[in-house]
C-alpha cells in the first residue's frame, strides 16, 4: 500500500492509497483518479512529507498545541459533513456498489459506507478508487 498526497487542477489537495505506484499510474491514466471537493479528474502528485518514526520522548516535544489539534478535529469534521451531504450511503454494500461504479455497471455518482480491511485490500487490488473517511470523537462540552 502507499499513500499519495496528490492535488487537482482546482488546487484542491487530498490524499489517496493505492495498492502501489503503477495502481496509481494506471488508475490516473484512465482517469479513475477523482478529486473528492469538486469531481475533477486532472489530477497530480504533489510534495508530500515522509512519516518519520519518533521516540515517545520526542513526541513529548513535537506534540502539537491543544489548539492545533482542535482546529485539525474541526475541519476533519467538516470535510466529513461535506462529504455525508453530497454522497449516498450505502452502508455494508459499499464493496459492491464501488465495484459497479468503477466498472461502468451502474451511473456515476458519490458513495460511502462501509468495507472491512479485506475488502478495501481488494478494491484497491483492482484498482478502485476509495478513500477512508474516519470517524472522530466527539467534542467533549
Amino acid at each position: 500500500m502507499i499513500r499519495y498526497s496528490l492535488r487537482c487542477a482546482g488546487d484542491h489537495e487530498f490524499e489517496a492509497w493505492f495498492a502501489s505506484s503503477t495502481s496509481y499510474d494506471a488508475q490516473a491514466s484512465a482517469g479513475d483518479v477523482v478529486c473528492p471537493v469538486c469531481a475533477s479528474r486532472k489530477v497530480e502528485k504533489s510534495i508530500m512529507a515522509p512519516n518519520v518514526a519518533v521516540s515517545s520522548r520526542a513526541t513529548e516535544t513535537l506534540s502539537p498545541h491543544e489548539d492545533t489539534a482542535a482546529k485539525v478535529r474541526a475541519l476533519m469534521r467538516e470535510v466529513r459533513q461535506m462529504v455525508e451531504a453530497q454522497s449516498e450511503n450505502v452502508g455494508d454494500r459499499f464493496p459492491d456498489e464501488a465495484r459497479a461504479i468503477h466498472y461502468r455497471e451502474v451511473e456515476q455518482r458519490a458513495i460511502r459506507g462501509t468495507a472491512s480491511a479485506d475488502e478495501v485490500r481488494s478494491m484497491l487490488d483492482e484498482g478502485i478508487a476509495i478513500v477512508p473517511l474516519p470517524d472522530l470523537p466527539e467534542e467533549a462540552n
